[in-house]
């Protein structure tokens, strides 16, 4: 049994409705992909591991109600004139690799500064009257 989630769009605030099973393991709405991680359109199974996550095209997207709490929720997938910015965002779920939850962001960088000596400033003439 399915049971109605909402999610708003985090470029305009515009809020879709989509149907989802009893167990949900949400992990961010995000303008942006997460790396790595695979998406479904809403129309298109998502659940049971099936995908990462969910692709929102804002306002435009089928098989979800755009804007429920608007109109007292009769505004649904065949209303043509549904708010929306038209830019995509993503929901992505949790994912577990191992038993861990993976972390989504990548790993940071670490810098490794030379260690040889070198010397302190620029080689040339040691003053104004000539060289060194």
């Amino acid at each position: 049994m399915g049971y109605p989630v909402t999610y708003h769009c985090p470029r305009c605030e515009t809020i879709v409705e989509i149907e989802r099973e009893g167990y949900l393991a949400d992990k961010a709405v995000r303008p942006y992909p997460f790396e790595g991680w695979t998406y479904a359109a809403p129309d298109e199974p998502f659940e049971d591991d099936a995908a990462d996550g969910v692709r929102f095209v804002c306002g435009e997207s089928d098989s979800v109600v755009w804007d429920p709490h608007e109109n007292g929720g009769e505004n649904d997938d065949s209303d043509e004139d549904a708010d929306g910015c038209g830019e995509p965002f993503y929901l992505s779920f949790v994912r577990y690799e191992e038993g861990k939850e993976i972390d989504p962001r990548p790993e940071s960088e670490f810098v490794t500064i030379d260690p040889s000596t070198r010397p302190s400033g620029p080689t040339g003439p040691g003053g104004p009257g000539g060289f060194r």
